[in-house]
């Protein structure tokens, strides 16, 4: 496919990938640093560059609920937020998978109050975490430009109807312009097709309830459904990485290793950090270190045989949370990636909570978590800080 290189911030990214996907239907409310996307978004609209019906609502509350009853009707939906319009939405965001209905949003990661912050963390992704999303992190623009289009088809695709959430790191990724390949309008719609709903509140031919009281007698198993269908999103995504991976001449995969064949001390992270622990991984390797790396670019469903398999070799593991889990044995990704490696018994898995609030990340404190963790010697679940003021 012909691609041309161009420009653009992590949320111009994501608008012009939903400007040629094309939704029929896009409803949000502006909150920073998200804001950036639905302003581009609203002038491919009001240019008449998408037949997109933008809803423009009150409140995120009333953007989910908008959604949710457009993609009942069976329409293409899209939206977007960041921090607190995200819990604002949450009553409603965990509506969406219990109806099965296939909505893509792109979250732009900040702190959630208090106290107000409007910089990046991922305490906004985490708070949804078990809501039933499929949820993707992106590295940079490329990957939100790139995991909009995957994300459409994994939510849209029969065996998975589930909504899909897209992360970006606010303002480092939202607001930071890069050089990307992007396709052709006609393509990249042609990639993702013409949606067909499986069903529709206004196909008065096939009726079906939708949201009724669902108690003891149906509610576990109604929620049962809702995981399998996340089971097969594992499978399902993989199939669409593969294809546009093909379609793009890219490698994309869920989880991404760099410099792991022969590594000893590896970092696990998400979204840009992982851009700066590979020159910290380089960095390292200079000094005669087996350092390396996996980033993690699909979060839910966790892809844990991938992380076993990769990781399950190794001497020491650092895992990087960008989110505080208050008195839980360290943060959620850390959790993850520790569950994934239970029952072996040689790798030494630590956990590093940073960034919080916007806090920056750099080279020297990837380089310090290594000499910390140099001569750890045990497994004991613990939380440590890096970057944070004593």
């Amino acid at each position: 496919m012909k691609q041309k290189r161009i420009g653009l911030t992590g949320a111009h990214a994501a608008a012009l990938a939903m400007k040629q996907i094309n939704p029929d239907v896009v409803a949000a409310y502006p909150i920073t640093p998200q804001t950036p996307i639905m302003e581009r978004f609203a002038e491919y609209v009001a240019n008449g560059k998408v037949d997109t019906e933008l809803i423009r609502v009150e409140s995120e509350h009333s953007a989910m609920s908008a959604c949710i009853g457009s993609s009942a009707a069976g329409a293409r939906t899209m939206t977007a937020t960041s921090a607190n319009g995200l819990a604002l939405m949450t009553e409603i965001v965990y509506i969406a998978p219990s109806y099965r209905l296939p909505i893509v949003m792109n979250l732009v990661n900040r702190a959630l109050s208090g106290p107000i912050n409007i910089h990046c963390d991922h305490s906004d992704a985490m708070l949804v975490r078990d809501s039933g999303w499929v949820m993707l992190f992106s590295e940079n623009a490329q990957e939100v430009y790139d995991n909009n289009f995957i994300a459409l088809r994994t939510a849209e695709d029969s065996r998975v109807l589930l909504p899909v959430m897209i992360n970006q790191d606010g303002f480092i990724t939202s607001h930071s312009l890069e050089t990307l390949e992007v396709g052709e309008d006609k393509e990249m719609h042609e990639f993702v097709g013409e949606y067909n709903p499986r069903y529709s509140l206004l196909d008065t031919d096939n009726p079906h309830t939708l949201g009724p009281l669902d108690l003891y007698d149906y509610y576990f198993e109604h929620k049962r459904q809702q995981a399998e269908a996340m089971m097969h999103a594992d499978r399902v995504i993989r199939e669409y990485m593969k294809q546009y991976s093909e379609l793009v001449n890219r490698p994309i995969d869920v989880v991404e290793p760099y410099r792991l064949d022969d590594a000893e001390f590896v970092y696990v992270a998400m979204n840009s950090t992982a851009g700066t622990l590979r020159v910290v991984v380089d960095m390292l390797r200079d000094k005669g270190v087996r350092a390396g790396l996996l980033k993690i670019r699909l979060y839910r469903p966790f892809p844990w045989r991938d992380v076993k398999s990769l990781l399950g070799d190794k001497h020491k593991i650092v895992v990087l949370d960008r989110a505080l889990s208050p008195g839980a044995t360290g943060g959620a990704l850390y959790q993850d990636v520790r569950s994934s490696l239970y029952g072996l018994s040689t790798p030494i898995v630590a956990g590093y909570v940073y960034g919080l609030g916007g806090r920056e990340f750099t080279e020297e404190q990837g380089l310090r978590i290594y000499e910390e963790l140099r001569d750890l010697d045990d497994n004991e679940p613990f939380q440590r800080f890096m970057g944070v003021r004593e």
